[in-house]
């Protein structure tokens, strides 16, 4: 998908290094790993994001501080 085009990641850690170190120092008793963060700070950079995911620590983790990420987990 990535080679087709079909799928495209606009993340770029370099723009977005401070707010990853923020939250893995926000959640470090959780604890979250350096990807969970990765993926909490893409949900704050969409205004309707939608995280699809088996890891239920995502029920936690908070966007822009407070705000619940929206996620599909299996039951």
């Amino acid at each position: 998908m990535l080679r087709s085009g079909a799928l495209l990641c606009s993340f770029r850690l370099a723009d977005d290094m401070d707010a990853v170190l923020r939250l893995l120092d926000k959640y470090a008793d959780v604890p979250i790993s350096f990807a969970d963060a990765c993926l909490v700070r893409m949900t704050e950079t969409l205004n309707d994001p939608m995280l699809l995911t088996t890891d239920a620590d995502f029920r936690i983790y908070r966007r822009h501080g407070r705000q619940i990420i929206p996620c599909v987990l299996p039951r």
